[in-house]
């Protein structure tokens, strides 16, 4: 709102005016207000559950530490919307496409998430809403994501330019050079504009794979082809991503803490992906209107620096299914969105380990159980997290032989993200 009030006072050249059309300068606003709405917000909203007594209840799983978190407020993931959904509404052009697909992302994850709270408190029903139901809810927004990537006229791709000044001198009447971002003020020329199932792969030619690669068919099956194949990628990502946020949801401050640092490379990313020159010079496609994506993740970030002043150990407050669901879907979608979802594995390799422990040990523990008619375990416990805290459990993997503290758990586990985070920059160096 604040962006486009501006957009609307510059034809009165008011000084300072033109500061909204910097994306670095509107980042940081939506960053700082996103904090600031999470810590000043967020201390309402905790005593506001904890009289309405919305408490986590807590199974006795033998951690050390588990039943004191009993009672703890929960579905602090309110907390997390709320900044992110503010400042967004300020400092991001709401006409763009990826805005609204995030925000979208945002709404449809926080309400299945509430929903599952809602049930597992109300309703004291631990499990929540059934598995079922959450992927198909988490389907359906992929599939809404997806089709909408296919048939949207604005989300496009720009043919490269070898030669960026001659491109720009070209499309001076349509391109703002001495902006610190690339503006497109007019239309550009059709022969620019591709609709595109191509996206960004480390250690091949251009940093480019293309989908219709995997399509069998050519000519007009093959078109109709490759993009079914990348509708079920995203559906595909956007379930793995919203499932891995919600497994690695198991300690103080885990969860919060990796997610700031993956959008922090996601922002990044969107930045570079939007900027012409920043594009061409790393080799990887030219998105415009992704530089939005750059403000939205500013925000994420800043909505998660604030939450962890309260989530971190010992947690204040517990961000629930309302908030895991939501960061993952967030997280997955602005990887769609910027052509970056093959990076995820590398980029969200925490949410990745955390998934595979979980589909090991119940595959393991089934198949042992068929086969010597008891189950056996490859790790202590999973997710992965809680491997670390147990101890005296037979198991495939007993290193570490003793329990390791919450609060050392959750740090490495960051060092390994901001680590993981830094190789998926440099891939993009790797050609």
């Amino acid at each position: 709102m604040i962006y486009h009030l501006f957009e609307y006072l510059q034809q009165f050249d008011i000084p300072g005016g033109r500061l909204m059309r910097y994306l670095s300068f509107r980042a940081m606003l939506a960053s700082v207000t996103a904090m600031l709405i999470s810590l000043l917000v967020g201390k309402r909203i905790i005593d506001l559950l904890r009289r309405k007594q919305i408490g986590e209840t807590i199974r006795d799983l033998g951690l050390e530490g588990q039943l004191q978190k009993k009672g703890t407020p929960t579905m602090g993931g309110v907390i997390i919307i709320l900044a992110i959904v503010v400042s967004v509404l300020l400092f991001c052009n709401l006409r763009n496409v990826y805005v609204s697909l995030l925000l979208f992302t945002t709404l449809w994850c926080g309400g299945m998430g509430f929903a599952d709270d809602y049930i597992k408190v109300f309703k004291h029903n631990k499990e929540g809403m059934s598995e079922k139901m959450k992927l198909i809810l988490q389907v359906v927004l992929g599939f809404a994501i997806g089709l909408t990537v296919c048939y949207s006229p604005n989300i496009v791709v720009r043919e490269k330019v070898a030669d960026t000044s001659v491109y720009v001198s070209e499309h001076s009447d349509d391109v703002n050079v001495n902006s610190e971002r690339l503006i497109t003020s007019g239309q550009w020329k059709t022969e620019d504009v591709v609709k595109s199932t191509k996206t960004t792969l480390p250690f091949v030619k251009d940093h480019e794979f293309d989908y219709k690669i995997l399509s069998p068919f050519k000519g007009k099956w093959g078109w109709y082809t490759k993009w079914a194949i990348y509708v079920l990628m995203i559906v595909l990502v956007i379930t793995a991503c919203s499932n891995g946020s919600n497994l690695t949801d198991g300690m103080d401050g885990l969860s919060a803490g990796t997610s700031a640092i993956v959008g922090v490379v996601l922002g990044i990313l969107a930045w570079l992906s939007g900027n012409l020159i920043d594009s061409n010079y790393l080799n990887i496609m030219y998105i415009p209107g992704t530089g939005e994506v750059a403000i939205f993740m500013s925000a994420f970030v800043g909505a998660l620096i604030g939450f962890l002043w309260y989530n971190s150990y010992p947690a204040q407050v517990f961000m629930g299914d309302t908030g895991s669901l939501t960061i993952g879907g967030i997280i997955g979608v602005g990887a769609i969105l910027i052509r970056k979802e093959l990076l995820l594995p590398v980029l969200c390799g925490i949410f990745f380990v955390e998934s595979l422990s979980v589909l090991l040990q119940r595959g393991w523990f089934k198949y042992t159980k068929r086969k010597y008619g008891e189950g056996r375990r490859i790790f202590k416990m999973s997710p992965l997290h809680h491997h670390y805290q147990k101890e005296g459990i037979p198991a495939l993997i007993q290193s570490p032989a003793h329990a390791i503290p919450e609060a050392k758990i959750v740090t490495r586990f960051w060092i390994v993200g901001i680590i993981l985070a830094v190789a998926t920059l440099a891939l993009l160096k790797l050609r």
